[in-house]
């Protein structure tokens, strides 16, 4: 049986404060580095970052070989101590990413090690870096002879799943739409123009559904995909507070990005169809199908697909074999999934995003991207 070395680390400036974690996967018999994980992860403890560090490290381990046998090295005691069943796991934040982690192997299969600090310092360097530059750092050794015969000995894709004629590593995003405003209910024009509306009760029960089928992303729910390691937002408030109740579920932080806010509709906010053709005839309905039309003082549906565009380059530039979950709006979801089918941005608008829907695109670098088919958990289609 092959053997895994697991070295995980984290660390907060202050604590709580500024934190980051850094992990990386070793091939014991070699001591070759086949891996490296770091992020940053927003403001929390110390502990919550190594433990958020450990899950990157299993998550890692498992994508190599999920038959090998794992030792995990750390220099905290309580985080080793914990996982290894010596001591209960008492902290709201940490219990969820112990969970994390058990349903990734089962703890009593791994030997868990402390080890002092000076023997954990290159997890240590990149837990240090993620905090620095308060980004991702996603390396695979995919050349290695070792990481190479674990690749052909790779089962087929799922039934249904795209063809692929290589052994890429796609960046999968999961894109949740935020539950229902008041807005939503009178159809009216919501967009990035103001900060509100928040969800209303119904909008809230929308999210915590679409949180439940996040969670079974890479469990029960196509197994072939990494579960959600990050977890990115729009600013506006309704999907701050949809981004709020996911992040609970899945133990991330939320990383909030201004590009995949809803588009700007300028004049139209707040308004409904029927008022916009009153006041601007003949101006809504080229806004959708040439897609190039601006609302006085607005985005067009093209400007919109633009930074969906640069959002993609991004993930796709910080690696693969990871999924990023994104909670976003209507109209941005769209021209995400309409660039992901290579579709003209004037067809966008008949993709039909309803509230709290959950979308999945896996990115490949030579643009032939994937979709995988999801819904909106709580109403079907309604």
């Amino acid at each position: 049986m092959r053997r895994l070395v697991v070295e995980a680390d984290g660390g907060s400036r202050g604590n709580p404060g500024p934190a980051g974690y850094g992990a990386l996967v070793r091939d014991a018999a070699t001591g070759e580095v086949l891996a490296e994980r770091a992020d940053y992860v927003g403001i929390t403890t110390n502990n919550v970052a190594e433990y958020s560090g450990l899950v990157a490290g299993l998550r890692a381990a498992v994508g190599i070989d999920p038959d090998a046998a794992i030792e995990v090295r750390m220099d905290s005691q309580l985080v080793i101590r914990q996982m290894s069943g010596e001591w209960q796991v008492k902290h709201d934040d940490m219990r969820r990413l112990a969970a994390q982690a058990r349903a990734l192997v089962d703890p009593t299969t791994v030997t868990w090690t402390w080890v002092p600090r000076a023997e954990n310092a290159a997890a240590d360097r990149l837990a240090n870096r993620a905090m620095d530059t308060r980004g991702p750092v996603v390396t695979d050794a995919a050349a290695s002879s070792s990481v190479a015969e674990v690749v052909r000995r790779r089962q087929p894709g799922p039934s249904g799943a795209g063809v692929r004629f290589d052994d890429e590593q796609p960046v999968t995003v999961v894109l949740v739409r935020h539950g229902e405003t008041a807005m939503t209910v009178s159809r009216g024009y919501s967009g990035s123009g103001e900060p509100g509306p928040p969800l209303n009760d119904h909008g809230r029960a929308q999210a915590r559904a679409a949180a439940a089928l996040v969670d079974r992303v890479g469990r029960d729910l196509w197994g072939d995909i990494e579960y959600p390691s990050e977890l990115l937002a729009s600013p506006m408030v309704r999907t701050q507070e949809t981004a709020g109740i996911v992040a609970e579920r899945l133990g991330l932080p939320v990383r909030t990005d201004d590009r995949v806010k809803e588009a700007d509709f300028g004049e139209w906010q707040g308004l409904t169809s029927e008022q916009i053709e009153e006041r601007w005839p003949g101006m809504l309905e080229p806004w959708h199908t040439l897609a190039t039309v601006r609302p006085p003082g607005g985005e067009s549906i093209a400007d919109v697909g633009e930074r969906l565009r640069s959002v993609y380059d991004d993930l796709l530039a910080a690696g693969g074999g990871r999924t990023v979950v994104v909670v976003s709006h209507a109209v941005a979801i769209r021209a995400a999934l309409g660039l992901a089918m290579g579709a003209h941005p004037g067809t966008w608008s008949q993709l039909r995003v309803s509230p709290a829907s959950v979308s999945i695109v896996r990115l490949y670098s030579d643009r032939r991207h994937e979709i995988a088919v999801a819904g909106a958990p709580s109403e079907g289609w309604s």
